[in-house]
C-alpha cells in the first residue's frame, strides 16, 4: 500500500514525489494542503495526480482554481466528487491500475 505524506502549502515552492512503475512510465503526485479554499472546491487541498507513459500523461487529477475537482484521461475530462486525501489516492491508483492492462 502506497503511503503519502501531505505537504503544507503557505507559499512553500511546489514539491513532487514521483514513483516510477517500468521503465517507461511513472506517477507523479503532489497534494498540499492550503490556507484557503481554491475558487470551485470545497476542501482545502491543492493536488495534482499524473500517469506518464512514454512521456505522455494519460491520466490526470487536479482541482485547478475555478474549474474544481476533476480528472483527465487522455484528451477527455470527467468531473470528480473529492471526498478525502485517501480516497482520491486510492481512485487514482485504482485508474492507474485499469489502464495498466
Amino acid at each position: 500500500m502506497l503511503t503519502y505524506s501531505l505537504r503544507h502549502g503557505g507559499g512553500k515552492k511546489d514539491q513532487k514525489e514521483r514513483i516510477e512503475l517500468t521503465n517507461d512510465s511513472f506517477v507523479e503526485l503532489s497534494i498540499f494542503e492550503v490556507p484557503r479554499r481554491l475558487a470551485g472546491s470545497t476542501h482545502d487541498f491543492k493536488y495534482r495526480l499524473a500517469y506518464v507513459v512514454l512521456g505522455e500523461c494519460v491520466l490526470r487529477y487536479d482541482n485547478e482554481a475555478g474549474k474544481g475537482d476533476h480528472k483527465h484521461i487522455g484528451r477527455k475530462e470527467f468531473s470528480y466528487a473529492f471526498v478525502d486525501v485517501q480516497t482520491l489516492l486510492r481512485d487514482f491508483f485504482a485508474d492507474v491500475g485499469r489502464m495498466k492492462t
